[in-house]
């Protein structure tokens, strides 16, 4: 664990409790896919993102796809406001200024203070002193139920080597499940590190999610939008009789989703990038509009 992160993972202490992983079995199955996908539909939850200025329509658009509602209420008059109103927060620090980082710290305190989920997406973490100081507050101020970062992210600020390149991971180092774990025993948050296999750890335990596609990586904000996507299922944790029951549960009900959506796209074989996004946004409306029924268990592994 990194300084910054030990010295600003004292926001999450009791509040974020994390699972004991002493039940060696995996909490997703065909079942709690189908159901989450349901439980998103029957509540539609309201997701507000304080994002950064790149992605902003895609992380919508996959936020309606799946069924949620997003909002973008950055201003800091009324980003605190929107998030104690919201089912879920996503938090992004890609192009994040000093004063956007006030709104989010805002943002985050008062959904805390609600009982409102909140996801962080810590893009470009590592890269520059300012993206490491913002990640920094924002960790000191706010519970966060989800980190969720590429591998390079993850390990900096579990305090490992990290190679990232702008706002690019080019980690090449292997598995980040040590890192992934260790940050999220210091935070209380499930952390999620994204890449060919997504690995998800609850501070006890790891979990590896196979699947996607690699077409995924060919157009700026996939990682922004599986953000978007986590933050939507914790959304309808415990909202509805048959929605996810933990937040662990939840989140790897989203990476399987939307693993499954990237091979979906990729299996219509788009010309190109620009076609290759919209048929993965096509595929993650599809899946919410029909929740599939699929072999879950053997795409999600504990470690």
């Amino acid at each position: 664990m990194s300084e910054d992160a030990t010295e600003h993972a004292s926001a999450a202490d009791g509040v974020n409790a994390v699972d004991t992983g002493d039940d060696p079995t995996v909490p997703v199955d065909a079942d709690t896919l189908r159901e989450a996908l349901r439980a998103v539909s029957e509540v539609a939850p309201l997701v507000h993102h304080l994002t950064n200025d790149v992605t902003t329509s895609e992380t919508a658009n996959v936020t309606l796809h799946w069924g949620g509602l997003p909002v973008m209420a950055d201003a800091p008059a009324e980003a605190g406001d929107m998030a104690a109103g919201a089912d879920a927060v996503v938090i992004n620090t890609g192009t994040a200024s000093t004063t956007d980082i006030d709104a989010m710290i805002d943002a985050g305190e008062r959904a805390n203070e609600a009982g409102v989920p909140v996801v962080l997406d810590p893009v470009g973490y590592g890269a520059t002193p300012h993206r490491v100081e913002s990640v920094g507050r924002l960790l000191d101020a706010v519970a966060f139920d989800v980190i969720k970062g590429n591998a390079g992210e993850i390990r900096g600020l579990a305090g490992e080597t990290a190679a990232v390149k702008g706002v690019e991971s080019v980690d090449e180092s292997g598995g980040a499940g040590d890192a992934a774990r260790a940050l999220a025993a210091e935070t209380g948050a499930v952390t999620v590190a994204s890449g060919p296999t997504d690995t998800i750890a609850n501070g006890s335990a790891v979990y590896e999610v196979s699947g996607g596609h690699e077409r995924l990586g060919s157009f700026v904000g996939s990682g922004c939008m599986l953000a978007s996507t986590l933050g939507t299922m914790a959304g309808v944790v415990d909202g509805a009789s048959a929605g996810p029951r933990s937040t662990v549960a939840a989140t790897l009900t989203g990476c399987v989703a939307y693993g499954l959506a990237g091979e979906r796209a990729a299996a219509t074989d788009p010309a190109g990038p620009a076609s290759y996004r919209t048929a993965f946004m096509d595929a993650v409306a599809a899946i919410a509009d029909e929740p599939p029924a699929i072999d879950v268990e053997s795409r999600v592994t504990r470690q």
